[in-house]
């Protein structure tokens, strides 16, 4: 009678155990994909703010998740902490602080999904935005590991018109690098890095051809490497489309 009950407190002990156990993977499951829904809601919300031009909307939403694990959260932080940095009502300071943390927000992106390519272009671009604070020999310094960040994102969407335009910014700033530069180049560098006006002119046609009018920046570029290989009339063209591009950001109006 005794080994009776304590089989039949097993069953009921084994039989609640399973039911918790049961319990506890419905929850679990739920938690799961509600937290991909979350994510997934932030993302959405995030890139119409971004379509919107709400840099400081953007911003406060995407801060909220720095913590995360999510490595598209995070390189849309990092874009957001640089935009928000760019803009003229920005502080000094602010804009210092902001620079750093989106480096390590990138960074952060990075380490959560290697394969992510706009945790490499951002990383590139990040670390591009910090070597204006410590320094042009930390800023050549960084140039190899940039392009290599800049690559890698093109391998991984050979399709990205940014990406192929930022490699022509970084080819066309080698190519005009001035003097004393070069020196502290090959200082830093066994064999320095070096570009030419033609090899950026290609990256910019590149971009283009990928995505045509998508960036004013990659018009005046075409019109400024044109002008280097003094070729006037192409250089009048793709000035005259730069000009006339709509104005939706800080950046357009600039250019």
């Amino acid at each position: 009678q005794v080994l009776r009950k304590g089989l039949q407190r097993g069953i009921v002990l084994s039989a609640g155990s399973f039911l918790v156990y049961e319990a506890h993977k419905l929850i679990s499951g739920f938690a799961e994909v509600h937290a991909s829904f979350k994510v997934e809601d932030v993302i959405e919300q995030a890139d119409y703010l971004y379509g919107s031009g709400e840099t400081e909307k953007l911003y406060r939403l995407l801060v909220q998740h720095k913590n995360s694990d999510d490595a598209e959260l995070l390189w849309r932080l990092a874009r957001s902490s640089r935009d928000l940095a760019q803009l003229g009502s920005t502080s000094a300071e602010e804009k210092r602080q902001l620079t750093y943390d989106s480096l390590e927000y990138a960074k952060k992106a990075l380490e959560k999904n290697e394969s992510n390519f706009a945790a490499h272009k951002w990383y590139g671009i990040c670390l591009s935005d910090v070597g204006d604070y410590e320094g042009i020999k930390t800023k050549i310094g960084n140039a190899i590991v940039i392009k290599e960040h800049f690559q890698r994102a093109i391998e991984l969407n050979p399709k990205d018109a940014t990406t192929i335009h930022l490699i022509g910014i970084w080819c066309y700033s080698f190519a005009e690098m001035p003097w004393y530069q070069r020196k502290i180049a090959a200082t830093l560098f066994a064999t320095p890095p070096t570009s030419t006006f033609q090899e950026a002119l290609r990256y910019f046609h590149m971009a283009e051809e990928a995505d045509p009018n998508f960036y004013s920046k990659n018009l005046l570029f075409l019109g400024k490497t044109y002008l280097k290989l003094n070729n006037k009339k192409m250089a009048l063209l793709w000035l005259s489309k730069a000009k006339e591009y709509p104005a939706q950001t800080e950046e357009d109006k600039q250019v």
